[in-house]
């Protein structure tokens, strides 16, 4: 019923801002979605780390025609926790985009027509328009177009941009894309894609049952829960998995809307850290751990010498108690003249 009223109403307005602000008003009146699912039925919006598409290299550039589809979906949040994310795919965090320097990217934005909200695209990695944003507000059953040349290779996150632009992204609508350079990236054997978010909800931490959205409290930067891509402890559910001697690539980004992260591996040592993205400038190297602000990006490359299991943090430790978690297993074989339990061996 409030589907077919909101769509009737949007038929009637003009303005795509007067839509916007139309439709902000009344979910912000306690219009909250459609209706809640049976717990049975909840499915796990984290996106797979390990899916991340295959470096592109070396080639000529050319045109990509990329779809993303706005998505509103009930997702698991926690145990006994459901959330009404807004996605790109139905994932949080949205796909891992790949291009080259010179390419040109056409991305088609659908906003699925059962949604209740505007939704849009601005890249981090676009010359004007806002991103995108500027073109892309699209209404539940529309498809907007937006073009771009990728002038500058790194690592970007592209993010919905509509108004309120935070509760977009606090409800899960971002991503990262990747802008090779025209020589590609150099050869790694894993490649892992995280993203760190802030959920606000209703209800307290933990509480059970379907939560909403809390604009006031993102408007008071308040969140609930902190997540690595998406719910809570998600990188546990789905952990990254690498040998001994293989070398690693983790692509972050940190959504925000309204905090910094600093991510960090308990028992490695991150060799070489590009902090903002850049993919020409050069590494750092040899640190603990790697801080982006929200709306940032960067990667880390490293190559576990020891077997075992590396927790996966945000080193803003309190925030562990508040749904961050993840693991990276290695499997191999020991070496005691790295590391062991108990005194030197003599």
């Amino acid at each position: 019923m409030y589907h077919f009223v909101l769509k009737n109403i949007f038929r009637k307005k003009k303005s795509y801002l007067a839509s916007i602000v139309l439709f902000f008003l009344i979910q912000f009146l306690n219009l909250h979605g459609a209706e809640v699912s049976s717990s049975d039925n909840i499915p796990d919006i984290s996106r797979d780390p390990a899916d991340v598409p295959s470096p592109i290299g070396k080639r000529p550039p050319k045109v990509l025609k990329i779809t993303l589809h706005a998505v509103e979906i009930e997702g698991k949040l926690a145990e006994q926790t459901s959330f009404r994310y807004w996605t790109f795919d139905g994932q949080v965090p949205g796909p891992f985009l790949r291009a080259r320097v010179g390419d040109v990217l056409e991305i088609h934005l659908i906003n699925d027509p059962k949604n209740l909200m505007v939704h849009s695209i601005d890249f981090h990695a676009a010359w004007g328009f806002s991103g995108g944003a500027a073109v892309t507000q699209a209404m539940p059953g529309q498809e907007k177009i937006f073009s771009f040349k990728a002038l500058n290779p790194g690592l970007y996150v592209y993010h919905c941009g509509t108004p309120m632009v935070a509760q977009h992204v606090a409800n899960g609508m971002y991503g990262l894309i990747l802008i090779e350079p025209a020589q590609g990236m150099p050869k790694v054997d894993h490649e892992f894609y995280i993203m760190e978010g802030e959920i606000y909800t209703a209800g307290s931490f933990g509480a059970s049952g379907h939560q909403e959205s809390d604009a006031l409290k993102i408007l008071h930067s308040s969140p609930e829960y902190f997540v690595f891509n998406g719910s809570v402890n998600a990188l546990k559910h789905h952990p990254l998995h690498a040998k001994v001697g293989e070398k690693i690539r983790i692509y972050f980004g940190n959504a925000g809307p309204n905090f910094s992260s600093n991510l960090h591996l308990l028992g490695a040592v991150l060799e070489h850290v590009s902090s903002d993205g850049s993919i020409l400038s050069p590494m750092r190297e040899n640190t603990c751990s790697i801080f982006v602000p929200a709306g940032g990006s960067g990667f880390v490359e490293f190559v576990p010498k020891v077997p075992g299991t590396y927790p996966i943090i945000d080193h803003f430790f309190s925030r562990q108690e508040k749904g961050l978690g993840g693991e990276l297993i290695v499997t191999g074989p020991a070496n005691p003249s790295i590391s062991h339990e108990g005194p030197v061996q003599q």
